[in-house]
């Protein structure tokens, strides 16, 4: 990804209470990103909060599954 996410910080005043009617066209501007952009999105918030590095995300930890076979 080109994109560096770190030069984003999070601007605390650019957020305001929302009523419904609100909250549905800001869904609708979300949705005209393309899919890519939106994973890039997702790929970032996610990385904030749960505060792993977006370039280094943590490995799934595949022992905590276990698989059998049915008969």
């Amino acid at each position: 990804m080109t994109d560096n996410p770190r030069k984003y910080k999070l601007d605390r005043t650019a957020f305001s209470a929302r009523n419904a009617s609100e909250s549905v066209n800001y869904g609708e501007e979300h949705r005209k990103l393309t899919w890519q952009v939106r994973l890039k999105i997702h790929r970032y918030l996610n990385s904030v909060a749960f505060g792993y590095d977006i370039d280094n995300p943590p490995r799934m930890d595949k022992t905590a599954f276990s698989m059998r076979s049915r008969k």
